[in-house]
C-alpha cells in the first residue's frame, strides 16, 4: 500500500479506537440550490462550515450566517478535513480538484472529498484511484431530493467508498442527508445508482410534459387536470413537482433542461456500452436537447413542455 494512504487508513483505525466521533471541520465547494441547503444543514448541525463558490459574493452571503468564506477550493482544502464538491458536472469536479488555485494539493493527508455530481461511474472510480495515489480518502456521493429536501436535511446520497473515508466523514454525510446508502466499498456504485434515478427522474418529467401538453391541446383546463392526476394512479412525483412550476409559469431553473441533456446523456452512454436498448431514454434525451436547442437550456427542466406546438401555456397570474 502506498505510504500517503497508509497513513489515512491508520487515521481510521485511530478513529475506531478511540470509539468516538472526531472533531471535524467541514467544507462546501458550490453553493448551488443543493450545496446551499447542505451548507446550512451543516451549520444548523454545529459544524462551522468554510464555503466556496465562483460566483463573486454568494459564500460571502452565507458566512454571514455563521461560516468561513474562502476564496479558493484550495484556502477551503487548508482548513478542512471533509470537503463536500456539489458542482454541475465532472469537469466542474476536475477543475475545483486540480485547476488553478485547486484543492488536491492542499488537502490534508488522511482528509476525504466528497463528490456529489452526477458523472460517468468510471470517471468516478478513476478519481478515486488519484486522489488514492496523494493519500487522500474519497466517496462518490451523487444526492437526490431537490433543494427543499437539501435545505431541510432530508435528502437522499447514493454513496460508495472506502470504510477508512466512511470513518472519518460519515457524521458530515448524516448532518446533510434524511437516507445515506451505503452501496459499496469502492467507487463507481454510487454514481450508477445516481444515474438509474436520473434515467427514471428524466422520462418522468418529459412523460408529465407530454400529459399536460395533450390536456392543453384538448383544450381540459390544466389546474383541474392537475388536481386529477395528483390524486390519480397516473401521479407521478416529477407530475406533482413540476407540472406546478407549469402551472405557476415558473421556469426559475432549480434544475434546467440542460441538466438533462447531461445526465440522459450519461445514461445512454453507460448503456452504449454494453450495448443495452434504452428507447424511452433516448426518447426523453431528444426531448431535452430539442428544448435546449430551442432556447430553453438555462430553464427549468419543466420547460421540456415549450416543445409541443399548438398549445397555450399558463400565463403568470
Amino acid at each position: 500500500m502506498d505510504s500517503r494512504l497508509s497513513f489515512a487508513y491508520n487515521l481510521y483505525d485511530d478513529h475506531m479506537n478511540k470509539g468516538d466521533e472526531m472533531d471535524l471541520v467541514a467544507g462546501v465547494i458550490g453553493l448551488g440550490a443543493m450545496g446551499g441547503g447542505m451548507a446550512q444543514s451543516l451549520r444548523r448541525a454545529g459544524y462551522l462550515v468554510h464555503v466556496f463558490d465562483v460566483r463573486p459574493g454568494v459564500a460571502q452571503v452565507f458566512a454571514e450566517g455563521g461560516g468561513v468564506a474562502c476564496a479558493s477550493p484550495a484556502e477551503l482544502a487548508a482548513a478542512c478535513d471533509v470537503i463536500v464538491s456539489v458542482v454541475v458536472n465532472a469537469a466542474q469536479t476536475e477543475a475545483v480538484l486540480f485547476g488553478p488555485g485547486g484543492c488536491a494539493a492542499a488537502m490534508k493527508p488522511g482528509s476525504v472529498f466528497v463528490m456529489c455530481s452526477t458523472v460517468d461511474a468510471n470517471w468516478s472510480m478513476a478519481l478515486e484511484k488519484r486522489l488514492n495515489d496523494l493519500g487522500l480518502l474519497y466517496i462518490d456521493a451523487p444526492i437526490s431530493g431537490g433543494a427543499a429536501k437539501a435545505a431541510s436535511g432530508e435528502m437522499t446520497m447514493m454513496t460508495s467508498g472506502a470504510p477508512a473515508a466512511y470513518a472519518r466523514a460519515e457524521p458530515v454525510l448524516n448532518a446533510m442527508a434524511a437516507r445515506v446508502y451505503k452501496l459499496g466499498d469502492a467507487a463507481g456504485a454510487g454514481s450508477k445508482v445516481k444515474i438509474i434515478n436520473q434515467l427514471l427522474a428524466g422520462v418522468h418529467i418529459a412523460a408529465a410534459a407530454e400529459a399536460m401538453a395533450l390536456g392543453l391541446r384538448e383544450g381540459v383546463d390544466p389546474a383541474a387536470l392537475y388536481e386529477v392526476i395528483t390524486h390519480s394512479a397516473g401521479n407521478s412525483w416529477m407530475f406533482e413537482n413540476r407540472m406546478a412550476h407549469v402551472l405557476a409559469a415558473d421556469y426559475t431553473p432549480l434544475s434546467a433542461v440542460d441538466i438533462f441533456v447531461k445526465d440522459l446523456g450519461i445514461v445512454l452512454d453507460m448503456a452504449r456500452a454494453s450495448k443495452f436498448p434504452l428507447p424511452l431514454s433516448s426518447t426523453a434525451h431528444q426531448m431535452f436537447m430539442q428544448a435546449s436547442t430551442a432556447g430553453f437550456a438555462k430553464e427549468d427542466d419543466s420547460a421540456v413542455i415549450k416543445i409541443f406546438p399548438g398549445i397555450d401555456l399558463p400565463k403568470k397570474p
